[in-house]
């Protein structure tokens, strides 16, 4: 039995060396130097009966979807519109669980257009909606722009473009903005960056990193869409800001950049955002915790007073 060996200048060079890691980001994302990109896929997390669910296409150039997330309705009321999937039957609210382009592929401000496309579905919905869920359901004259983590970055961004008159929004009006622990950055580090953190979900080198590979290829950790206050951003003083509950815990690397951002929003000489602090807690609790007692209490003490009326209990 004989063999034969093609020649090694038959064989594409790209075909000896296979493709290898380049960046790991905690084995959550890997990006391999032929720009392949993996994920790993977290287990698919759905309410409990009776909160109903479907998914809808929200802009079909990107094939990007959103969840749908209904509780039974007490009464004849239509319930506020909301975002986190827990929620939906805890707070009440119509929830909303927004997709979005995610870097490395698509770098920033990708996901900022995306939740442009999406107040735009929105709009269009407020306007004439021919969802019956959300015909039912929804009052789209109190909503509340949500997110946790890069999330908060978005949601945050979304409600100054919305109150610059950007980002126009028509009878879906802003009620309200919850940022969970909002991912911001900038080149200068605060006390809990430099003194680095032993919170598994988020050390500095993991920070700078996700910065490294979702800004603008070049941009530094000033850019505006990553330090709402840095050299380049635009004032927030005159921009019609709805009411904001901003929460974080106190072990979270970025509390005290978290808490810096609400004393500036609130250094204008009228209160705009409200600050909760939960001892203990690192960042992303919610929504590695979503099952978690924290989670509930932050629920009924913090987040329902804020969406339904009244004052945010202070965390204890």
């Amino acid at each position: 039995m004989s063999s034969t060996t093609a020649p090694a200048s038959a064989v594409p060079a790209t075909e000896l060396v296979p493709a290898h890691v380049v960046e790991d980001l905690q084995g959550i994302v890997q990006l391999l130097s032929d720009g392949t990109v993996k994920r790993f896929q977290l287990p698919q997390v759905l309410p409990p009966p009776p909160v109903r669910w479907k998914d809808v296409v929200y802009d079909e150039t990107h094939n990007l979807s959103l969840r749908v997330f209904v509780p039974p309705l007490a009464g004849a009321e239509k319930l506020p519109v909301a975002a986190c999937l827990r929620l939906a039957g805890e707070l009440p609210a119509v929830v909303l669980s927004v997709d979005y382009r995610l870097a490395p592929e698509h770098r920033l401000p990708a996901a900022h257009d995306d939740a442009d496309a999406f107040f735009s579905w929105l709009r269009a919905q407020a306007a004439a909606t021919t969802d019956l869920w959300l015909a039912e359901s929804a009052d789209f004259g109190r909503v509340f722009v949500s997110g946790d983590s890069a999330g908060g970055n978005i949601a945050h961004h979304a409600i100054v473009r919305i109150g610059s008159g950007a980002l126009a929004t028509g009878a879906a009006r802003v009620a309200g903005c919850i940022l969970l622990y909002p991912f911001f950055g900038g080149e200068q580090r605060t006390a809990s960056e430099a003194a680095g953190s032993n919170d598994i979900y988020l050390t500095l080198p993991v920070s700078d990193q996700m910065w490294r590979l979702a800004l603008p290829a070049g941009a530094s950790r000033d850019h505006p869409l990553a330090n709402p206050f840095g050299p380049d951003s635009p004032a927030l003083d005159s921009v019609a800001l709805p009411p904001l509950l901003v929460v974080a815990g106190t072990r979270d690397l970025l509390v005290d950049r978290i808490k810096d951002f609400v004393a500036r929003l609130n250094a204008t000489g009228k209160k705009r955002a409200e600050f909760v602090e939960f001892p203990g807690k690192g960042h992303a609790f919610f929504s590695v915790e979503h099952d978690g007692e924290v989670t509930g209490e932050m629920i009924r003490d913090v987040l329902r007073p804020f969406v339904h009326g009244g004052a945010a209990a202070p965390a204890s």
